[in-house]
């Protein structure tokens, strides 16, 4: 019984907030709609008028690049990552996602999300 309600907060040690907290705050601003169930089954973060976005902390950020090219597909949107960066040192992630993003000329664009 104390494992299952140590689960929960162990999901989310080391981070400030859990990622809901951040894909709330954004996509609200946003004017976008959350958890857009695709015709997959999958679900996308954030759809707005423009962008399919997946929102992500920084260490995700390889995984974020499949999952918004995928949800851009499903939408015919443009593919968007919302970066989570809740540390300083978590900015090596931000570098990394658009590096590759610009390597390949990958058609996603991106935001950094404190």
């Amino acid at each position: 019984m104390c494992v299952v309600l140590l689960l929960p907060h162990l999901a989310h040690a080391g981070r400030q907030h859990p990622e809901k907290y951040y894909q709330d705050k954004w996509c609200t601003e946003a004017n976008g709609r959350q958890n857009v169930r695709m015709p997959d089954g999958t679900r996308c973060d954030c759809l707005t008028t423009t962008h399919a976005v997946e929102l992500d902390f920084g260490s995700k950020w390889a995984e974020s690049i499949g999952q918004s090219l995928y949800y851009s597909l499903q939408t015919g949107q443009r593919a968007g990552v919302g970066l989570i960066l809740e540390r300083d040192a978590d900015y090596k992630y931000w570098l990394r996602l658009n590096t590759v993003i610009k390597q390949y000329n990958l058609p996603i664009d991106t935001w950094m999300i404190k």
